[in-house]
């Protein structure tokens, strides 16, 4: 005889767990399968190498929303949270410049580059936490719908529009916030290369695009709504790696009564007569359900697990053209020492992220090499150290070192099935460029892990590589996420909802998807 659930969520990213977690709490019977042997999606911890524990593709916590850790109570499940305490950027042939938690520490590092720089940086600071506070309530609600006459939806857009008030300065600095470059928005506080070009990485991530891409200023806004505790632009690891974040889901979503299966990868969802009944397993057992939640992303969804033939043109040619374009790899090491980059004693500029963004020109040269097929020989690197706050990740004495490395475009000039041939180059590029800046790199390194876009697509399920479930581009936020009229993770498939990076409010270690996800069907009926 068949069980019947009241839900299945397919995946167990945190985005899943936490949905699973929600409807669990409200008393339904949840029902979460994982395809492969551990939950976390992209945000998992693995002992890759014995005693090394790396986390494997999202690496440091920000986004994540301070009303999860509340409502869940994280903490009791095992979510620990270490901030970062710096941000550094190395140079060849000097000391480089670091950002630090005092503030006049920082002053005096930018002010080696420009005096006019350090004046500015804390009121750039400042005005960017207004921002991000003003515009905080766009990632913790429902994106609405413009389309719409009711009445809660014109109320949902007159909030949003209060979002973007402020006085004629403020609304100056969102406009330009949502059409500019980071660098040229940047450009318009700060005088100096060697500060501008760190910065600007941020508004690359996720994206195929270059520091000087029209729109990378709303991904550099993004991340500066991250917060930890209270503290907006605060980054931090995750105990154990990111995968404590995932696990402390998990444990959440058990303690309500949900169910998790691992190694139980699905086949199709089950549809009736338009609607979503259960799923079908690879081992072909069904299992019925009152309604279906996909954590995967919309590609995998639509065209992987409902098929085309369920859905209208028009809706499939919107998934169709939905952009993925992943851009970015990672390469994890495991060593018997810290790097010594030039110029730089001791640990504790390490005690947070380094950006290997020596210049904007440094910048764009990786770029352009992407644009046309290949992986940047020069890289931007967000390289990390955790072990060094956490040393539960790495054998005494020893380290893990994480590198976060953009360009490696998915659609090589190639194609993306070359990949697998091109790894093992593209690991020796990330090494040799951390050894320019690190000179003995390559002689710590005991063990090395390379993950390709296409390793992230075939092993994770994350669709060309792409570590947000699709582009965070303008066109692919808000209510056209994933796509227009289907924002608010209900699809054309009754009782088939989403819960992913693939809807609003878009990727990260954030959690909103799934938490929203589930507050919205809890308030549908449909369970």
């Amino acid at each position: 005889m068949s069980k019947t659930y009241d839900a299945i969520v397919i995946g167990a990213g945190h985005n899943g767990l936490i949905a699973a977690a929600y409807l669990a709490k409200a008393g339904h019977k949840v029902l979460v399968l994982e395809r492969r042997h551990l939950v976390g999606g992209a945000a998992v911890s693995e002992e890759v190498f014995p005693g090394f524990t790396f986390s494997v593709l999202s690496y440091v916590v920000s986004l994540f929303r301070p009303s999860i850790i509340r409502e869940l109570d994280l903490p009791r499940h095992g979510m620990e949270l270490i901030p970062l305490e710096t941000s550094f950027t190395p140079h060849q042939g000097g000391p480089g410049l670091c950002r630090w938690p005092e503030a006049g520490r920082t002053r005096q590092e930018i002010s080696r580059f420009s005096a006019k720089d350090a004046e500015i940086y804390p009121e750039f600071s400042l005005t960017m936490t207004k921002m991000a506070r003003f515009t905080r309530n766009i990632i913790d609600s429902p994106a609405p719908d413009p389309t719409s006459l009711m009445p809660k939806e014109l109320m949902a857009l007159l909030r949003m529009g209060k979002s973007f008030s402020g006085g004629t300065s403020f609304l100056d600095l969102q406009a330009k916030l949502l059409t500019m470059s980071g660098v040229d928005f940047l450009d318009r506080w700060f005088e100096s290369d060697a500060l501008i070009a760190p910065m600007s990485c941020s508004g690359i991530i996720g994206t195929y695009l270059g520091v000087r891409s029209p729109g990378t200023a709303y991904v550099l806004l993004h991340h500066y709504m991250g917060e930890i505790d209270g503290a907006f632009r605060s980054w931090g690891f995750s105990k154990g790696g990111t995968g404590g974040v995932s696990m402390a889901c998990a444990r959440a979503a058990e303690s309500f009564g949900a169910e998790i299966r691992t190694e139980a990868p699905v086949q199709k969802v089950l549809i009736k007569n338009g609607r979503a009944t259960g799923v079908v397993l690879e081992n072909g057992d069904e299992l019925q359900a009152k309604l279906v939640v996909s954590n995967c992303d919309p590609r995998l969804t639509f065209f992987g697990l409902v098929g085309e033939e369920h859905l209208d043109d028009e809706f499939a040619q919107r998934i169709e053209r939905y952009k993925f374009r992943g851009s970015s790899g990672k390469v994890n090491f495991a060593v018997d020492r810290v790097p010594q980059f030039e110029g730089r004693e001791g640990t504790a500029h390490l005690r947070g992220d380094v950006a290997i963004a020596p210049s904007i020109d440094y910048l764009e040269r990786a770029y352009d090499e992407a644009k046309y097929g290949d992986f940047s020989r020069r890289p931007y690197i967000n390289l990390v150290v955790p072990s060094l706050l956490d040393p539960s990740v790495a054998p005494p004495g020893k380290h893990v070192v994480s590198c976060f490395v953009q360009y490696a475009p998915y659609n090589l000039k190639e194609g993306p099935e070359m990949w697998p041939e091109k790894a093992e180059a593209f690991g020796d590029t990330v090494t040799d460029t951390v050894e320019e800046f690190a000179p003995g790199f390559q002689k710590s390194i005991l063990h090395r892990q390379v993950v390709t876009p296409w390793d992230m697509e075939q092993e994770y399920g994350l669709s060309e590589g792409n570590i947000f479930q699709g582009e965070l581009s303008l066109e692919q936020l808000l209510f056209q996420r994933p796509a227009a009229g289907y924002s608010r993770y209900k699809t054309p498939i009754k009782n088939l909802w989403m819960s992913g990076s693939g809807t609003h409010p878009g990727g990260g270690i954030m959690g909103a998807p799934g938490q929203l996800a589930a507050k919205t069907i809890l308030k549908s009926g449909e369970l």
